[in-house]
């Protein structure tokens, strides 16, 4: 059923329905990849002013606040959501608040548009061009993933598109911010990140296959099937934790072993339940706490372990050296 946009009486969008029209529960899947590329960049031994690391930073949100009330508007004016979708009011504003769906439509290119404004100004900053494409690839791949006849959300990409334009992108685009170079082993480096925002489309596509398959919805977990994709996210799990007990010691060195002991030691009980995830409609709402919680203590250990060997690496710079056995 699509949605008549002309029904008046509307009510009034307020800064709490935009707020979660943005989906700030959602934001992890951008904040860790930023500030992720934003350390790397220290690690490297690029200056990065503080004003840019925030630039970056809130671009990113914005970015992804923007996919997030474009997606929530082409569901809805579709009629692929529904109050029997096992929705938070929160998570679906457009179907409980009775707003004007035209203007979750310019919120979200209004996010885009403020995101594209700090881009610009990061850019002309750097006096480079390499930011700028991994720019436009990005605000593309939003674009495409809400809009469109087909967009790529509807189709078995999402989860491969997401990964990589948030996972990878967003460190590649931060590190060509404060290099004015394009470093493509960070690439590598930032697979845990990949895969995890992957693990988050995955889940919720997972979750929606029957709303899926009534809205013509052609997404991975719908071609797959659910014993399948329930298969798939097992597989992605252990790769993620595998790359997570690798990586950081080719980046950090033998520091790098605190992310998956420190991942452990908090994320222990969020990681697995994972395994145990059932990917259906009746468990969404449960699962995507557990995928963004695991994202969240996870990712953030890799993030904390990085910001914590930058910190040894600005002391022993500036006050001479700690110990030779931490680098």
């Amino acid at each position: 059923m699509k949605y008549n946009l002309y029904i008046m009486n509307y009510n009034k969008l307020t800064a709490k329905m935009a707020l979660n029209l943005a989906a700030p529960h959602t934001w992890a899947a951008s904040i860790c990849p930023s500030l992720f590329g934003c350390f790397v960049s220290y690690l490297y031994g690029y200056k990065l002013p503080l004003w840019q690391f925030a630039a970056l930073v809130l671009a990113c949100i914005l970015m992804q606040s923007s996919v997030n009330t474009l997606n929530d508007y082409i569901d809805y004016v579709k009629g692929a959501d529904s109050k029997d979708n096992n929705l938070e009011r929160s998570d679906a504003v457009l179907l409980y608040e009775n707003i004007n769906p035209k203007s979750a439509l310019v919120l979200g290119i209004g996010f885009l548009a403020v995101a594209v404004a700090l881009g610009v100004i990061l850019i002309a900053s750097t006096k480079c061009l390499i930011p700028l494409w991994i720019g436009i690839i990005g605000a593309a791949a939003i674009v495409l993933y809400s809009g469109g006849k087909t967009p790529i959300s509807y189709l078995p990409l999402g989860e491969l598109i997401s990964g990589l334009v948030m996972g990878g992108l967003i460190p590649l685009g931060c590190i060509a911010v404060a290099s004015g170079e394009l470093h493509l082993e960070v690439l590598i480096f930032s697979i845990p990140f990949i895969i995890s925002i992957g693990l988050i489309m995955l889940s919720n596509n997972g979750c929606d296959i029957d709303k899926d398959i009534e809205a013509g919805r052609r997404t991975l977990p719908v071609l797959l099937g659910r014993a399948k994709t329930q298969k798939l996210f097992t597989i992605l799990m252990y790769i993620w934790i595998f790359s997570l007990l690798i990586l950081p010691i080719f980046l950090i060195g033998i520091l790098g072993m605190l992310v998956i002991l420190l991942a452990f030691f908090i994320g222990r009980k969020a990681v697995f339940k994972l395994f145990d995830s059932q990917l259906d409609q009746a468990h969404r709402i449960e699962q995507m706490k557990r995928i963004l919680a695991a994202n969240i203590v996870v990712n953030g250990s890799y993030i904390a372990v990085l910001a914590f060997v930058d910190l040894l690496l600005f002391i022993k710079r500036e006050f001479g050296p700690i110990s030779d056995l931490l680098f």
